[in-house]
Order: C-alpha cells, then structure tokens, then sequence
C-alpha cells in the first residue's frame, strides 16, 4: 500500500468514525427531545385533553413536590423498550397527521374508551413497568398507609395483579362506558 492510500485509508477512517458520532447523537438527541412533555404536548389533542386531567391529579401536584410527566408514564426506560415504543409511536403520528381522528374534542372523547384500552393493556403486558419506575410493593410501608390502601395493595401481591388492574383513571378521567373489571378497581 502507497503512503497516498494510506492517507486515504486512514482519511475515510477518520470521516467515518466522526459521521457516525454525529448520526448517533443526532439520533439520541432526538429521542430525547420526543422524550419530554412539551413535545408530548405540542399537538393540541394531547394539551387540550389528557394534560389537562393530568394536571387535576396527584401525579401533577402533591404534597412532595414529585411530580409524573407524559414519558414518565408512557415511555420506558430502557433503551430498547425505548425504541419498541417509540416505533409503535409512529402509528399515533399517523393518526395524528394523516387520519386526524382524535383532532377534535368530540372525536377524542369519541375514541376515548378504544385509546384507553390500548393503553391499558401495554401497561398489563409490561407488569406497568413504567409505574414500577416510581412505585414497588417492596418499597411500600403498609403500616402507613390507610389500611384500605394497604389492603388492597396486599391483595395486589397475594393475586399477581399489577398498578394498572386496579389504577385505571389515576392520571385521566375514566372513558364513558367504562366497566371495571378488577375487583376493587376505582371507578
């Protein structure tokens, strides 16, 4: 090999290692940045609706000052639990951009019972891992809770069921035609 192409060699090396740090972190920066509430809140059907209940809650405002964003519900954690959600993400986008069957008040309540649903069973077929991010039966201290609350919890663990199986309508009022299913479940 010449001392030319090994300059060459070496160049295209160089560009290569540098075009790919930049991809990749033009890429994580732009999963962080679909990552936040003000992105989740940009389209009017999120602010006008699901925000606004999110903010009459304890999730939004409480006596500690710890409060739950859009991702810390709806994104988890883990890189590529991440990217699974994200990917299915875009079929909200869409919906969004393309069907538009959720941009007005009317059509979101329309739809809100079939969007919850699908919520809900992401959140059973994961054990509400993005729940368990904040909250863990081992962590809970049943002598300080009101003992409906920890018998309830108790029962939780006793019969495997997870936060979403009895937490449905924490964050978001309960879609109309609703029907509980877990014993207990708020309602």
């Amino acid at each position: 090999m010449t001392k030319g192409q090994q300059k060459g060699t070496l160049s295209i090396l160089i560009v290569g290692i540098i075009l790919g740090i930049a991809l990749w972190g033009g890429f994580n920066w732009t999963l962080e940045l679909t990552n936040t509430e003000q992105f989740c809140i940009s389209c009017h059907e999120m602010r006008d609706t699901p925000y606004e209940e999110l903010q009459d809650t304890i999730h939004f405002t409480n006596r500690t000052g710890v409060r739950a964003t859009c991702p810390d519900c709806h994104v988890p954690r883990e890189w590529i639990h991440k990217i699974v959600r994200k990917i299915k993400a875009s079929n909200e986008l869409y919906h969004h951009f393309i069907v538009k069957d959720v941009d007005t008040p009317e059509k979101f309540e329309a739809k809100r019972l079939e969007l919850a649903q699908h919520v809900w069973k992401a959140m059973k077929d994961t054990d509400s891992r993005e729940c368990r991010n904040c909250h863990d039966f081992d962590s809970m201290d049943f002598e300080r809770q009101e003992s409906r609350a920890a018998d309830r919890h108790e029962e939780a663990i006793d019969n495997n069921y997870t936060c979403i199986d009895c937490h449905k309508g924490i964050a978001h009022q309960l879609p109309e035609g609703y029907v509980p299913e877990t014993p207990g479940e708020e309602e």
